[in-house]
């Protein structure tokens, strides 16, 4: 492998046009197919085989009028007016018509008169004669000359209304165009008038994958770079690769996302690791680079061909290692997580392939001037001088106070765990969203006036068992049976199948969409052996906004032990391979799973108990996203394990050029520290610069990808890892000759290559071999 890169790289640099001209194509033929092919990326995160989605499915095929999803919008007037009044009367009905008039939006006054009888009264009947409630709620139909607005129901004190009406299709999969002209439809409105339009979280806005915050990551990221690199050319390559790597990669997604469901938070999630992982694997070279270029003396072009064959092999090694963690949520079979994790691991995928090729061409467009002159003189100066910087000093107090630095670091990052005690995983709602945004003003606005179920109700499919058929006398029997239940605000007939083998009820329950009693009604309601069930002979069915999030978030907890256990063993195989021991896996394994830990502890105080919230954009605590926990683990242990291989390869390195117990670690550690800490801060400057994205579920994945990198670099891997590895000093490399000889000598550190221009002095021009230490 080594051998191979080493020739790549020599050949990109010596023609380097060929490169840059043949991905300039690639970037091309991107843009094309997207301009062909358009940007197709919706919201539709849906989980097959769970309940709620085997209901959706039946009733798309059987009742597709009822498989939609339901949206609300709330209109208010200042406190001592109402909307009653002829004037806002008009203007509501007006934009209640507009939006029953699109596309994708059930109309109910024609659904009616299509289904006859079959259909009975909506759920925006409540408090009417037909109101199945045993006590009038504090709220009714809004009247416009003695009819009902459909869908309006207003609040006693007559200023709050809450328009609810449902779409063709799921709710995360209406076009954006149509939600933009909802939008644009009930806004209309505040023309003229005191009403406030509020359209619900359901009917929100696409989030923004890049804003300023991840420009100042950026800018950070740049900083980084020319302090570690010297030089604003050095210092620009990583930057202009890593930015290339994540357009194809992103761009590519992007021109395919009419052949496959793409979930809006997949080109940012893309975008984050792509972005962080092509700057990092640049820096790493160029550095490898510079160092044999100011340290042996080698010329620009034998040293960049060196750096690909040496380092370039760790880059392969640890994108490789990114890729398969990615890869490995396949095994969970969920579709959009499985897209999610193709997308990002075929673009970390494109800028290993960019740093092995592109990156040697442009440094051999750049020749001699990577170096600049005073740091070639500088180098010559410090040549004959025993350096003791800072990574030195820190190295020898890390060994000297190993065992109590363990015993600490096991301590804190312990105790960052306690809150993963109480993580609730769920999608986030407009109860979470910031106080001054309309979607939450909307939720708290009906949670007020007519109760916080409102804002998460519930489809039910009542199905009679065998040949028997749904009667009116029974349907209304139901009606009253369900009422009675515990935490259950109001249930409501949607409509009857016209061969009575089916019912749809909306039910609305008392507690919030996220809310554990709201789970527990809902699991109580699907029991075949609960008193409804077993009295009317019935199957009964949940489906909805809430039961998805619902479901989903069960399903994703139960898949993520087992996801766990996947990376584990991915860990301890690949590490075994890489570093041919039998301890560094295993140690490498229990650090990675220690920092993770801490990293949902942590994750869980900020964004569900609410510490620090002002800092980070928010106002009110909630949930954690339900796949954040799957989603993180696979790219921090990729990530995780890149500062693993190129730490302990340096170690290894040392080791097997002769440097013995302690003083390989010392050693090691002083070569490779430096860019290590580098490239963590890089990451960490690139994933905070999400952390203050506007969207809640950007925003909980760059924190915790973020806060994970900052404990897995600075933490293990700085401190932990080598403070284990002093203990056991050359024990640390022990394997058994049996498992020595079956595996295969993968060369990470490119030992096969020095050889060989050690020996035969592959070079051409006068050159000096490259040392071995």
């Amino acid at each position: 492998m080594s051998t191979f890169l080493y020739r790549l790289g020599k050949k990109a640099y010596d023609k380097p046009w060929y490169f840059i001209v043949g991905w300039t194509l690639i970037l091309g033929v991107v843009i094309a197919a997207i301009s062909v092919n358009g940007i197709h990326v919706s919201s539709d995160m849906k989980i097959e085989g769970t309940e709620s989605q085997k209901v959706l499915d039946m009733l798309a095929e059987e009742l597709p009028e009822a498989s939609g999803g339901q949206a609300s919008v709330v209109f208010t007037v200042p406190e001592g007016e109402r909307l009653d009044t002829p004037e806002h009367l008009t203007s509501i009905s007006k934009a209640v018509n507009e939006v029953y008039s699109m596309d994708y939006v059930i109309n109910p006054v024609e659904m009616a008169a299509k289904a006859g009888a079959s259909l009975a009264e909506s759920p925006q009947s409540a408090g009417t004669d037909q109101a199945t409630t045993t006590e009038r709620p504090p709220y009714g139909p809004l009247m416009a000359n003695g009819v009902p607005v459909p869908g309006v129901i207003i609040s006693s004190d007559g200023n709050i209304a809450m328009f609810q009406f449902q779409f063709t299709v799921p709710q995360m999969s209406v076009p954006k165009t149509v939600i933009d002209s909802v939008v644009e439809a009930v806004t209309a409105v505040e023309d003229g008038t005191h009403i406030k339009a509020l359209p619900s979280d359901s009917i929100k806005g696409k989030p923004t994958v890049f804003s300023s915050a991840e420009i100042i990551g950026l800018v950070v990221a740049a900083v980084v770079l020319f302090m570690t690199l010297g030089s604003v050319v050095a210092a620009g390559l990583p930057l202009l690769t890593g930015i290339l790597g994540v357009g194809v990669g992103v761009g590519g997604a992007f021109a395919i996302s009419k052949f496959i469901n793409i979930v809006d938070i997949t080109p940012a999630l893309a975008l984050m690791v792509g972005l962080a992982v092509g700057i990092d694997y640049a820096l790493f070279i160029v550095n490898r680079q510079r160092r044999l270029i100011l340290e042996q003396g080698l010329s620009a072009r034998e040293a960049a061909s060196r750096a690909i064959g040496t380092s370039g092999s760790a880059v392969f090694f640890a994108g490789l290692t990114v890729i398969i963690a990615l890869c490995g949520m396949l095994v969970i079979g969920i579709e959009f997580l499985s897209t999610m994790a193709l997308v990002a691991a075929a673009t970390v995928l494109i800028n290993v392939f960019i740093a092995l090729s592109l990156l040697p061409a442009l440094l051999g467009l750049v020749g001699e001037r990577i170096c600049s002159q005073k740091a070639r003189e500088n180098s010559r100066v410090h040549a004959t001088k025993v350096r003791r910087g800072v990574a030195t000093n820190w190295i020898n107090g890390v060994v000297k106070y190993r065992w109590p630095l363990i015993v600490g670091v096991i301590a804190i990052l312990g105790v960052a765990t306690i809150p993963v005690a109480s993580m609730e995983l769920g999608i986030p709602s407009g109860a979470t969203a910031n106080f001054d945004t309309t979607v939450r003003q909307s939720y708290d606005a009906i949670s007020d006036a007519f109760g916080e179920g409102f804002n998460g109700p519930l489809l039910l499919v009542a199905e009679p068992k065998g040949s028997d058929k749904v009667t009116m006398e029974m349907l209304y029997s139901l009606l009253q049976d369900l009422q009675q239940q515990t935490n259950v605000a109001l249930v409501s007939p949607l409509g009857v199948k016209e061969t009575g083998d089916m019912a749809i009820l909306s039910l609305i329950p008392k507690t919030g969409p996220t809310d554990a009693e709201t789970k527990n009604l809902v699991q109580d309601l699907r029991d075949p052996d609960s008193s409804i069930a077993q009295k009317y002979g019935l199957t009964l069915g949940v489906t909805g906004f809430t039961a998805i999030n619902i479901d989903m978030s069960s399903k994703l907890a139960e898949v993520f032990p087992l996801y766990i256990g996947v990376i584990v063993i991915l860990s301890l195989i690949i590490l075994l391979l890489v570093f041919r021991s039998i301890i560094i896996p295993i140690k490498a394994t229990l650090g990675f799973l220690l920092s993770v830990l801490a990293t949902f502890g942590i994750t869980t105080a900020v964004f569900q108990w609410g510490w620090l919230h002002s800092l980070f954009g928010f106002d009110t605590g909630g949930p954690l996203l339900s796949f954040m926990p799957i989603m993180v683990t696979g790219i921090l242990y990729g990530l995780a394990m890149d500062y693993q291989v190129f730490l302990v390869s340096s170690m290894r390195e040392s080791y097997v050029h002769g440097h013995r117990g302690v003083a390989s670690v010392v050693h090691g550690y002083e070569q490779a520290s430096r860019v290590v800490v580098a490239a963590a801060v890089i990451m960490v400057a690139v994933f905070a610069g999400f952390s203050f994205a506007e969207d809640v579920m950007i925003k909980q994945i760059g924190f915790a990808l973020a806060v994970g990198i900052l404990l897995d670099a600075f933490i293990v891997r700085i401190i932990l890892v080598p403070a284990v590895m002093a203990i056991f000093g050359d024990k640390a490399w022990w394997l058994p000759q049996w498992l020595n000889r079956l595996l295969p000598n993968l060369d990470v550190e490119g030992d096969k290559l020095i050889a060989a221009l050690n020996e035969k002095e592959i070079t051409d021009d006068t050159l000096k071999p490259l040392k071995t230490h």
